[in-house]
């Protein structure tokens, strides 16, 4: 029997409006979309999922995070008491054991801090710019009085959505999706209000609201003629640039380089955008509280994933510094005031919260298979992070780092790894390489390494 030709995986139902304009709907994958498999050999690739969650304020202190939080006689309830495979869950990671996640304990930032300007090495700063891109912050226009920075390098998120090994040259219609869960802002610019950068000053807002999820993944526009003269018009302005370029000094044309980027992705965006789901899930009422509304997004989440409408997301369940009252846990004061206050069993009962959260998100993609079987979770590397190791005194030693999932086969679960005072670019060495980035080295200013946790990597 002659082997059938397989579906594209960009397959569409087609039809028309009234008045005669045209839409399309992606489907999910499909058993027809895959390669009649004569032998095993002849398998297809599985293609991984890159997701950070990111939750605020890190974990309770104790003596490892320096001489001043280990006064208080607080136990380390974070790191396993043994490492290796099938280690037994510490307190605080106990929310995600059924999920079988690795962790990597003892490692921080290897950064240089410049002299100047003042302020460079909190831990604040200087932790979440590492675990976000392997990168101090930029120098030029640091503040600390008034907590103003920015990146110097894109956040790890974007790195994976712009590698040409992850997407290939057919990327899906969101490079990335950037999601969030709480409202509470400890400043509303910068780092404070969103955890995803392309580069330096240029955040990524994530979507706050589920309903507005909900519409920007599957709502069909109501205007596609206007969407095409939109595409039209930047296929105009890119032409007109091009005549521009080579007026320009090299500093103008870097400059003009990073725009065209950004038009060249609308464009791309545009020309994509009435493709979407189906079946679509029903519009999900908004909630207010933290571990529904993280259900519910991810929910969402799992279906974007499902019809490769993505296969990178950023999901802050809580800000930087973040000023969210856990009032439902009894706590008075936001979580920011309530770690300089020094009242541990609080900030205890806050990050056991916030990972259950971290399980609820991860449950919705466990529920949910592909046409190979597999489930999301199975084909995903979710790396969980925060900005440092604890909110007391900002201490960036032992930083969290955990990564959920399997890769597709890539990454071992259910191992822990302690590097007391490693690199914590280790740790995204390791997560490149595992989604099929064949990355050197990574890390910068100081903290590069081209070492891997290779009792991670299958």
């Amino acid at each position: 029997m002659t082997p059938r030709k397989p579906l594209a995986r960009r397959t569409f139902l087609r039809g028309a409006l009234a008045g005669g304009a045209l839409v399309s709907l992606g489907v999910p994958l499909l058993d027809a979309m895959l390669p009649t498999r004569p032998a095993r050999a002849d398998a297809p690739k599985v293609l991984p999922i890159f997701g950070i969650f990111y939750w605020a304020n890190g974990m309770p202190w104790h003596a490892g995070h320096g001489e001043t939080q280990g006064q208080g006689g607080y136990p380390d309830l974070w790191t396993p008491a043994a490492t290796g495979p099938a280690y037994a869950p510490s307190p605080l990671l106990t929310p995600l054991a059924a999920h079988q996640v690795s962790v990597v304990t003892g490692l921080e930032p290897k950064t240089v801090i410049p002299d100047v300007p003042g302020g460079q090495g909190d831990g604040h700063m200087r932790g979440w710019h590492v675990a976000m891109t392997g990168a101090p912050m930029r120098s030029e226009g640091f503040d600390q009085p008034s907590h103003t920075m920015t990146v110097l390098q894109p956040t790890l998120d974007q790195v994976v959505a712009t590698n040409e090994q992850f997407y290939g040259k057919t990327p899906p219609r969101f490079r990335s999706l950037q999601v969030g869960v709480s409202e509470a802002r400890f400043h509303d610019f910068g780092h404070w209000n969103a955890i995803s950068y392309t580069g330096p000053d240029a955040p990524i807002a994530p979507v706050m609201s589920t309903a507005q999820l909900h519409g920007l993944l599957f709502n069909v526009p109501g205007d596609l003629v206007s969407l095409g003269r939109r595409a039209r018009l930047l296929d105009a302005v890119l032409d007109d640039a091009e005549s521009l370029r080579v007026r320009l000094g090299a500093t103008d044309r870097q400059r003009l380089e990073a725009h065209l980027d950004s038009l060249s992705e609308i464009q791309r965006r545009l020309q994509l955008t009435s493709g979407t789901c189906d079946p679509v899930p029903p519009v999900p009422e908004e909630s207010g509280d933290l571990l529904v509304k993280t259900e519910i997004m991810g929910q969402i989440l799992a279906v974007a994933l499902q019809c490769d409408l993505t296969r990178v997301f950023s999901f802050m369940l809580t800000s930087p510094a973040t000023t969210h009252v856990f009032a439902n846990l009894g706590v008075a004061n936001d979580m920011h005031k309530t770690c300089h206050d020094g009242a541990w069993e609080q900030v205890r009962a806050i990050t056991d919260y916030q990972m259950q959260a971290f399980a609820r998100m991860l449950d919705q993609l466990a529920k949910v298979k592909d046409a190979m079987d597999m489930t999301l979770f199975d084909r995903s590397l979710v790396f969980g992070t925060s900005e440092y190791g604890e909110g007391y005194q900002h201490s960036d030693r032992e930083m969290a780092v955990i990564f959920a999932g399997k890769a597709g086969g890539k990454l071992i679960p259910n191992v822990h790894v302690r590097e007391p005072e490693g690199n914590f670019s280790k740790a995204h060495v390791t997560m490149l390489r595992a989604i099929g980035i064949d990355t050197p080295s990574f890390g910068f200013n100081g903290g590069e390494t081209s070492d891997q946790f290779s009792e991670l990597l299958a």
